[in-house]
């Protein structure tokens, strides 16, 4: 009975003192939703569909509710804006396609620097394809970011770049650039961004381009894109034109993208070590639609379709250094002997080309008009195994360089069909110069050559 009562009189204790909480846990509710809550900019005075600029209502508004970390929402409408610093802890949304910026001209829209958090979602922003200052790169500029984190936005009508991101992370997912008179989306210097499931396209200079100033760790992931109708405005033989590019930027994923319409390659990858290519569809490509050139260490390309390109996939330049990849399971057909520029070396023409240390097997290439495949290019070549893969409807099957101080390759296992001028060719730069090397004679000392099938 002691241990009962002293039970009911704790247990009373406590619930009176619960009694007396809900006042203030329903302030501290209360506290926490309204932090939560967005702050209405048409409440605030930001007037959609207003005549008059809305700039300076936009920039106290965006200042304020940054300051009290509250997101700002944007009503339907438009609003006329320019030269909005976004500060610290920017939370800007609206509706998808109905909350539109438009700017004015008059230096920069928006504009971020030194920031650990920015993020944008479900804005629209027409650039009206006018003047930029010399300060910013594009419409939405954002540099030393640390989250930049864009989702569901819509960009029409830069004069430069769509999105321009220097030094930052985070992520751009879910959103569209359209009509960039340069780049769509611009990412330089960056650490692990993620890019995924935007579309690009109608874009003057290139699609998705992941740089850097100085060769290094990047880290991003671009997945899931579409990109497509990219131009080369500005000309080059494939600094402009490509619609997914890598340039200095180690260590990045670009899969299962899907890229087509570009004036030169779908996806390039310049001096850009351990790239995974995995999964992509590349179509209507200019020049090359799959390229990993210059000084690299490491590549994976596998299980990527290419359909009309003027070359298919090439690996090369080691002469500057370009190295070590595994070239697998990729389909590559319907190629042209024209380009968008006048070659000086090997032309156009060919499915796959590799020079060193690289694997390439289980491909199927089909319509190469030169050749099914080119290893090497002059004394360029080492320690290529090519194996298993299938050639079908090429003049030359395989293009091997027999020039002096090649370096081995093993020829294997392979089905060539309709290859009329030869399975195997031996060439020393553009001149051929033994007969087909699969149909027996002597065979180079640097080449192993067996098991191989032509129909």
């Amino acid at each position: 009975m002691i241990e009962r009562r002293r039970l009911l009189l704790t247990g009373g204790a406590a619930l009176a003192g619960f009694a007396h909480r809900p006042a203030l846990s329903q302030a501290l509710a209360f506290t926490e939703i309204e932090m939560r809550g967005s702050i209405d900019a048409a409440a605030a005075g930001v007037v959609p569909n207003a005549p008059d600029n809305q700039s300076r209502r936009l920039q106290t508004v965006l200042n304020d509710a940054a300051a009290a970390r509250t997101p700002v929402f944007l009503p339907p409408g438009d609003y006329t804006v320019s030269n909005i610093d976004l500060p610290d802890g920017t939370r800007l949304t609206g509706v998808p396609g109905a909350s539109r910026l438009i700017y004015t001209g008059d230096g920069h829209l928006l504009r971020a620097d030194g920031a650990d958090r920015i993020e944008i979602s479900n804005i629209a922003i027409d650039g009206s394809n006018g003047w930029l200052g010399d300060h910013v790169s594009g419409l939405v500029h954002l540099a030393n970011v640390g989250e930049a984190l864009i989702d569901n936005c819509e960009i029409a009508g830069s004069r430069k770049t769509g999105f321009h991101l220097e030094r930052c992370g985070g992520r751009i997912e879910r959103s569209t650039v359209s009509g960039a008179a340069d780049i769509g989306l611009y990412a330089v210097e960056c650490v692990r961004l993620s890019v995924r499931d935007n579309r690009v396209h109608d874009c003057g200079n290139g699609g998705i381009l992941v740089h850097r100033w100085t060769k290094g760790d990047d880290g991003s992931v671009v997945t899931g894109n579409r990109v497509y109708r990219i131009g080369a405005r500005d000309g080059g033989t494939g600094e402009y034109g490509n619609g997914i590019n890598l340039f200095r930027a180690d260590n990045v994923i670009v899969s299962d993208n899907h890229v087509s319409d570009c004036a030169f390659s779908a996806i390039r990858a310049n001096s850009a070590s351990n790239v995974q290519i995995r999964g992509n569809q590349c179509l209507k490509s200019g020049e090359t639609a799959l390229y990993v050139e210059f000084s690299f260490e490491g590549a994976v390309v596998a299980d990527n379709l290419i359909d009309t390109a003027a070359n298919g996939i090439l690996i090369v330049n080691f002469n500057e250094g370009g190295r070590l990849a595994t070239v697998t399971g990729n389909l590559v057909r319907n190629l042209s002997l024209t380009g968008p520029y006048e070659h000086d070396g090997a032309g156009f023409g060919f499915g796959i080309s590799v020079e060193a240390d690289t694997v390439v097997s289980g491909n199927v290439i089909e319509n190469a008009p030169r050749y099914g495949m080119m290893l090497g290019w002059g004394p360029y070549l080492r320690d290529v195994v090519v194996s298993g893969n299938v050639v079908r409807q090429s003049p030359i099957g395989i293009y091997v360089t027999v020039v002096e101080e090649s370096g081995a390759a093993v020829i294997t296992g392979n089905i060539f069909n309709g290859t009329k001028d030869g399975a195997i060719v031996g060439y020393r730069w553009n001149e051929k110069t033994t007969g087909d090397l699969m149909a027996g004679g002597d065979v180079p000392p640097h080449l192993t050559i067996s098991g191989n099938r032509a129909t």
